[in-house]
């Protein structure tokens, strides 16, 4: 289970999670590794974070689109 960032609503935690599980899906598909799909969205620093662990992916890419969501919400 992922852990919700205190800075993050519950309800939008888990709907952010759902996207970034499926940006994931399509670098999968196409064959690319978790490094891949990090590369893509720009966290090109946090690709070596990750290693092979999608889970891991999933969780960094919601945590940079809900910061995202933040900063334009403020």
């Amino acid at each position: 289970m992922h852990n919700t960032p205190e800075y993050v609503d519950t309800l939008q935690w888990h709907q952010t999670i759902g996207y970034a599980r499926q940006i994931c899906a399509r670098v999968f598909r196409d064959g690319g590794a978790p490094c891949d799909a990090l590369k893509a969205y720009g966290l090109v620093r946090s690709a070596e974070q990750a290693g092979g662990d999608w889970s891991k992916a999933v969780e960094l890419i919601a945590e940079v689109m809900c910061s995202q969501s933040q900063k334009q919400a403020a």
